[in-house]
């Protein structure tokens, strides 16, 4: 499985950081192949030892690769993603494309990884969202059923590229020296500034990134039915999303007891020292695998013990996207992580 592994949109953010995760955790490809559009052909990247050369995604490349993975946008994953499969390989997808398809395994490794073996060629990756709320929020499900979730989050301009991270940086320059704010890779401005996901809006009110939550969580969850009430707000942080989470259980659950959980929990760090006033921040989960959670409190609106409040944040380029994906291909090759 491993002879011949491809990246698809390996010039985009979340490509850049599966090749910092492959060196970082030494992930045993034969041979790798980085693959993205026509623009940028010819890039090189040091992995290691090696400069690799970025070549354009044909059909001829793919089909001698044995698994791919996809971070290119949906349109590349339905082009292309068919060929590899086809041809015997495997993919890993972290597009929309096929999130929502019945015979495709949507999965975070510490949540469903029962699922990974059930793929017909596909496996896709959860939106970044979906992961940091479910990293928290599946372990606590496991241990106390979850009747409920409210969640509003608070995303990074990361979400949208390298483009949009450049732009909030000169952004801010820009406000700070007093000149007039041009927006582009966002359709408001975004330093200084948040707006609700610049995603569309449905005909049932929620936008585009708020239906892949609830979606998502339903399917990785395998509750098609999971209440899921959600708000997607952009705020001006660089990298990192964090969302602020309220939880309504069947039966009554101490603060103490979801600490206890959650800090047993594979890729989660508590981050709740009260007495410092030290809980989950963007800045420091930036570039580290582990979701951090903190801010755990009984919900005081419930006075029968039901509702658990929590906040957590997470790296959207590494857990939310290409860590997530490399964890999926370690399962799928029964390789363990040597970083």
């Amino acid at each position: 499985m491993l002879k011949n592994v491809a990246v698809v949109g390996a010039s985009g953010v979340v490509g850049r950081e599966f090749l910092k995760l492959v060196q970082q955790r030494r992930f045993p490809a034969e041979k790798l192949t980085l693959l993205a559009s026509k623009r940028s052909a010819g890039t090189t990247f040091e992995v290691g030892d090696t400069t690799l050369e970025v070549r354009e995604t044909s059909a001829d490349l793919l089909r001698e690769a044995s698994l791919v993975f996809f971070s290119a946008g949906a349109s590349v994953s339905h082009e292309f993603a068919p060929i590899v499969v086809e041809a015997g390989g495997v993919v890993v997808d972290n597009s929309s494309a096929y999130r929502m398809d019945a015979s495709v395994p949507l999965v975070i490794p510490e949540i469903n990884p029962e699922d990974i073996q059930r793929h017909n060629g596909i496996i896709a990756n959860p939106n970044c969202t979906t992961i940091m709320l479910l990293m928290a929020v599946g372990p606590i499900h496991r241990a106390f059923p979850v009747k409920r979730i409210v969640v509003s989050t608070y995303q990074a301009a990361s979400g949208a590229g390298i483009a949009a991270m450049e732009e909030l940086r000169q952004q801010s320059l820009d406000t700070l020296e007093g000149r007039e704010l041009k927006p582009d890779a966002f359709q408001h401005p975004i330093a200084f500034n948040l707006f609700t996901h610049d995603s569309a809006i449905a005909e049932n009110g929620y936008n585009g990134e708020e239906n892949k939550v609830v979606n998502e969580t339903r399917k990785i969850l395998h509750d098609p039915n999971f209440p899921v009430a959600v708000t997607c707000v952009r705020v001006p942080i660089i990298r990192a999303h964090s969302e602020s989470v309220n939880l309504e259980f069947h039966e009554p659950v101490s603060p103490e007891a979801i600490r206890e959980v959650l800090s047993a929990s594979p890729g989660v760090r508590v981050v709740d020292d009260r007495k410092a006033n030290h809980f989950p921040m963007p800045i420091e989960a930036s570039d580290i695998d582990d979701v951090l959670v903190g801010r755990i409190r009984q919900d005081m609106s419930r006075p029968d013990g039901t509702g658990i409040e929590l906040f957590l944040s997470g790296d959207q380029i590494r857990k939310g996207a290409a860590l997530n994906a490399i964890q999926i291909a370690e399962h799928l090759a029964g390789v363990t992580a040597s970083a």
